[in-house]
């Protein structure tokens, strides 16, 4: 796995609104994995969670976290990011869903009943495959 900087491939695909899954820790350490929304933003990654969900308490109680993202057109090329939450607050007047709700469908985030808490992540590893190959990985195949 390298450390950032990542390269200008794995920016590219991580500033486009692809498929991604984050990991976060349960309380007896295993992971638990949830598709979500993502945002780039100048070498932090943003993701925003509803108050009911259990990724919500999962990251108060360790705020380690990985992240993959898939290329929609080639799930060969992925990046995943390896990080901790360093930011978590609540999403007042949801103006961050609302960034990642426009950045996947165009529109603002539709459900506005429920608290969101927006999260930050700081990166401190990354690997990347196929069209966003990271120099530290030297494997051939999958």
């Amino acid at each position: 796995m390298s450390k950032p900087p990542l390269s200008p491939e794995a920016i590219e695909l991580l500033r486009r609104p692809n498929p991604s899954v984050i990991a976060t820790l349960r309380p007896d350490g295993s992971p638990s994995t949830t598709p979500t929304w993502y945002l780039w933003d100048d070498g932090r990654v943003l993701v925003n969670m509803d108050e009911g969900r259990r990724r919500l308490e999962y990251v108060r109680n360790d705020p380690r976290v990985s992240l993959t993202v898939i290329a929609i057109d080639n799930w060969i090329t992925h990046v995943s990011l390896i990080g901790r939450v360093t930011e978590l607050y609540e999403d007042q007047g949801l103006t961050d869903i609302d960034r990642l709700c426009r950045h996947y469908t165009g529109n603002p985030y539709p459900q506005r009943d429920r608290a969101r808490f927006s999260a930050w992540i700081e990166i401190d590893r990354w690997h990347g495959w196929g069209a966003a190959k990271d120099a530290a990985n030297t494997q051939v195949g999958g």
